[in-house]
């Protein structure tokens, strides 16, 4: 069963990751902002964590490179999960060290496709 990690400061986002997500099966925790999700990512470990960007006390992208930075992350697929499409965005996630980019507002079937892809 894999774990995955979910981090928005939307609690009607968080909510709807979390029930698309558990409907495929899969073992889901949330996390409201990046510093509370590296705090759980230092005490457990996922398969994959999914952030979103503009968040208060640390945003997705420094969650990103903070993780990366963690030998326990340093191969933990990271997708982002944001309202902000711009290839100037997305480079930088990937500098970041994301693993994909997905543009809300979501498809459930996408992001399951997604998930399923880089846990393989």
């Amino acid at each position: 069963m894999p774990r995955i990690l979910t981090v928005d400061d939307s609690a009607a986002m968080r909510q709807m990751v979390e029930v698309t997500l558990m409907s495929a099966g899969y073992d889901v925790r949330q996390a409201c902002d990046g510093r509370e999700a590296l705090d759980i990512a230092n005490t457990d470990n996922f398969d994959l964590v999914i952030t979103d960007v503009n968040m208060p006390q640390m945003d997705g992208l420094t969650l990103v490179r903070e993780l990366r930075g963690l030998p326990t992350y340093r191969h933990t697929p990271l997708l982002v999960l944001t309202t902000e499409a711009t290839p100037e965005r997305k480079l930088e996630g990937r500098e970041a060290g994301a693993t994909g980019w997905i543009v809300k507002p979501f498809n459930p079937d996408k992001l399951l496709a997604t998930v399923a892809k880089v846990l393989k």
